[in-house]
């Protein structure tokens, strides 16, 4: 690294920098990113796509002043790097680092926290039109995706901007089409052009001096829309009431900054909302990231000289690859079951079940709360639609899980992936609360599996039924347990014994279960393998708890309104008093780290839940038997 990069520690200092040194600037940018990134792990191709971008940004706005909003997030290295947060980078999206979206209170420069989808125009406004109100002089400005745009949130806050006079910019970054031949010096001229207060005010100009003669004024508009649509695909953005500019090229800074100088004049003349379209390229300046920017999205730690290396033994399938193996077994036999993921789908699992049945899978964009209806939909007409989402997405669309879904007990299924801790993601994708929300919906069902081949198996259960069912499983690998040869199905409702003890029961729901395992070996406790968290199993808790002195609820979700209340709301319910350790999430947001390092600090590995139970029913407990009852799983 030369001494341009190390010289910034703030934007300001960006700021002091001619136009002359941005081009090395950037260079040094990206060069810097790739090694950090390869030592960290992380998102990749769309932050060396960003790096233009950002430089430009902050070197004509007045950041933090003007309030710069960036949707999702993950794309936001560079203006970590660029804020103060270089020598932090080697921390990132481990416990204790900085994490890998951006945060309020990690730095002035992160104006919105962000980390779901197409929330930044919505976010921006608010803070454009909140100078407004206290009479300060400054700019909000959006950057989004074109993924992000695709949903309907993103297009309200379009909607309600339009019809105000907000300081407010947004910044479509694309990255998905490619720049077609008019992007050059012409094209770069025509988006300066327009930004310009000339072309501005002559249109302005032109409408007052021909509103006298309607006709000749409808004329004139319908020539500039034409004019201005063979160029630029502006007409929808300024139906919404933006002034439409570009496309240009997100890469080249001659034509971003004096267009971004162009449009900060026409904001602070109140001339209303701007549109801004850039195009980008993922993976840019990085061959391999830009040949397959999809393997470089998020990966781990690489060499920045080799690349994405194979392991040398093929890793346990994830929770994600059986759900996938799972949809193409179902839908063999099946020809009724249809597929549903919003944007999701090498996360999920479905590239195989979209390539082999393409007639049946449903990429809906980023736009949850359709795809929630969109399946209601289907299954109306008696398709059988399961809709990969994770846990926090379903978040999105939690209106139309009750009203569409639940409601008309259509049978929809849930296959929900990243249920509980998600590691470097942090907490806006920790899957913490999907057994509290959907648990008082009536008619859908909760399955939580405890491994891969009871997770295949309760979703063939849940499937097979006719109501809406929910399947929760975690983000990467279980223990690595065989699955079915097809598709076989678990009694609704009902649970295991899996370890006999005394005293002290262990109700475990989901894959912690493997964890409860050995410290109750040590306790000497008996396990419960519950699989479901709604129906509980009735009459294994009764039995539970009328032959032990204690019960111990276990789960990888929240502990307020999880499972373990409603094991205390049945007990309750039959007049059965028994004490009730809950051990689960606390009612705090879970930082980002290494998932086995959060579970240990939470109490929820082996050491902790035995300590737990020693120290909440020491008491209860009896000396250990020398020969342990060890119940098989079911076959």
């Amino acid at each position: 690294m030369t001494g341009l990069l190390t010289s910034i520690d703030s934007p300001a200092d960006l700021r002091r920098l001619s136009r002359q040194q941005l081009r090395p600037l950037a260079d040094e940018l990206r060069e810097f990113l790739v090694q950090s990134v390869a030592r960290t792990g992380g998102h990749f191709s769309s932050n060396l796509g960003t790096v233009e971008l950002t430089i430009a940004v902050h070197y004509v706005f007045d950041t933090p002043h003007d309030r710069l909003v960036w949707d999702v997030g993950h794309q936001t290295y560079p203006h970590k790097i660029l804020t103060g947060r270089r020598e932090r980078m080697h921390t990132l999206r481990q416990l204790g680092g900085i994490s890998g979206f951006p945060v309020r209170s990690e730095s002035e420069y992160d104006a919105f926290g962000t980390a779901h989808s197409s929330t930044s125009i919505s976010a921006a406004l608010g803070m454009a039109l909140a100078a407004q109100a206290k009479g300060e002089r400054r700019r909000a400005i959006a950057i989004i995706g074109d993924g992000a745009m695709t949903a309907g949130m993103a297009f309200e806050a379009l909607n309600n901007a339009g019809v105000t006079k907000a300081p407010l910019l947004v910044i479509l970054n694309d990255n998905d089409m490619s720049i077609s031949p008019p992007v050059g010096a012409l094209n770069r001229y025509l988006a300066q052009l327009m930004s310009g207060r000339f072309y501005a005010a002559a249109k302005q100009v032109g409408k007052q001096v021909l509103s006298v003669a309607p006709p000749l004024l409808e004329l004139a508009r319908r020539f500039e829309e034409h004019a201005k649509g063979m160029v630029v695909p502006a007409t929808l953005f300024e139906k919404f009431g933006f002034n439409y500019i570009g496309p240009i090229d997100g890469h080249d800074l001659d034509s971003l900054i004096p267009t971004l100088e162009n449009i900060r004049r026409l904001l602070d003349d109140g001339a209303g909302p701007q549109f801004l379209h850039v195009v980008t390229k993922k993976g840019q300046g990085y061959k391999l990231a830009e040949a397959d920017p999809i393997a470089y999205h998020g990966p781990g730690k690489f060499d920045p000289a080799v690349g994405l290396v194979p392991p040398a033994q093929p890793p346990k399938p994830t929770f994600s690859q059986v759900f996938g193996r799972w949809l193409c077994d179902m839908a063999e036999r099946d020809k009724r079951l249809v597929g549903i993921t919003p944007a999701m789908r090498e996360g999920s699992g479905m590239v195989e079940f979209h390539q082999r049945f393409p007639d049946r899978y449903f990429d809906v964009g980023i736009a949850e709360q359709h795809a929630v209806t969109f399946a209601a939909g289907l299954a109306c007409e008696g398709l059988k639609p399961v809709v990969a989402i994770y846990s926090t997405f379903l978040q999105r669309a939690y209106d139309q899980a009750i009203h569409d879904v639940a409601l008309q007990n259509l049978p929809v299924v849930f296959a929900l992936d990243r249920a509980g801790i998600v590691g470097a993601d942090g907490p806006t994708h920790c899957g913490a609360y999907d057994i509290a929300y959907l648990r008082c919906i009536p008619n859908l069902a909760i399955a939580c599996p405890s491994d891969e081949a009871e997770c295949y198996r309760l979703l063939t259960t849940a499937y097979e039924l006719s109501q809406p069912v929910a399947v929760r499983y975690p983000r990467g690998a279980g223990v690595g347990a065989a699955l079915p040869a097809q598709p076989e199905s678990l009694p609704f409702g009902q649970g295991e014994v899996r370890r006999r003890g005394r005293g002290v029961a262990i109700l475990a729901f989901g894959t912690l279960l493997h964890a409860a395992l050995p410290a109750a070996d040590a306790l000497d406790a008996t396990v419960a393998n519950m699989r479901w968290a709604k129906p509980l199993d009735r009459e294994l808790v009764l039995s539970l708890a009328q032959t032990h002195d204690a019960l111990v609820t276990l789960e990888e979700g929240a502990i307020a309104g999880g499972a373990g209340s409603a094991v205390l709301e049945l007990l309750a319910a039959e007049g059965v008093s028994r004490p009730v350790l809950q051990l689960g999430l606390p009612d705090r947001f879970i930082e980002h780290g290494d998932p086995a390092l959060l579970l240990a600090r939470l109490g929820l590995d082996a050491e902790g839940i035995e300590r737990a139970v020693r120290e909440r029913f020491g008491m209860l407990l009896r000396p250990a038997r020398a020969t342990l009852a060890v119940v098989p799983p079911a076959a």
